[in-house]
């Protein structure tokens, strides 16, 4: 079977970046299910995979603008240390925030005595990234998985199914 979009596929991989440095990697993991065409990986990604079948195996070099987009500096903020919540504050600590456009995930980029440099551009926007990928499985995606627009895996329990109701 192709992979085409509506069909849900499995993948093992490796991402890196253009130097080599390893960022993910499926090794000693489940390997990475997702439903084609429901925009669940990278777009550059997805469109790679487009047409192969199981067994498959490629390497792909995928542009920022096809992957987390290009790297904006306007997405970098001085916020002063009051409106952090109280303890120690580290550079590459994490935090959700109220943005215009919904949650907002900032890295602590740097540190003075008064304010947090913080960033909230995806931590690969800007780069190019090189997948090694090797496609499992390829199948239908079903009814559920269509309707959610994501693949399920072993153990997935519909979040309107509930297994104290008996069908009559």
């Amino acid at each position: 079977m192709r992979i085409e979009n509506n069909k849900v596929v499995t993948i093992e991989y490796k991402l890196m970046l253009e130097d080599g440095t390893v960022v993910d990697s499926s090794a000693g993991k489940a390997p990475h299910v997702y439903l084609q065409g429901a925009g669940n990986i990278v777009p550059g990604l997805e469109v790679a995979l487009e047409g192969h079948s199981e067994g498959a195996e490629l390497d792909v070099k995928v542009l920022p603008t096809s992957a987390y987009g290009r790297r904006n500096d306007e997405l970098v903020h001085k916020v002063p240390r009051s409106k952090f919540p109280p303890g120690e504050i580290k550079i590459g600590m994490k935090f959700e925030a109220e943005g215009k456009r919904g949650p907002a995930l900032l890295r602590v980029v740097g540190l003075d005595d008064n304010d947090v440099t913080v960033d909230s551009n995806h931590p690969l926007a800007g780069k190019t990234l090189v997948f090694s990928v090797k496609v499992l499985n390829v199948r239908d995606a079903t009814p559920a998985e269509l309707a959610d627009r994501r693949a399920h895996t072993a153990g997935y329990v519909h979040p309107n199914f509930r297994s104290d109701v008996k069908p009559s």
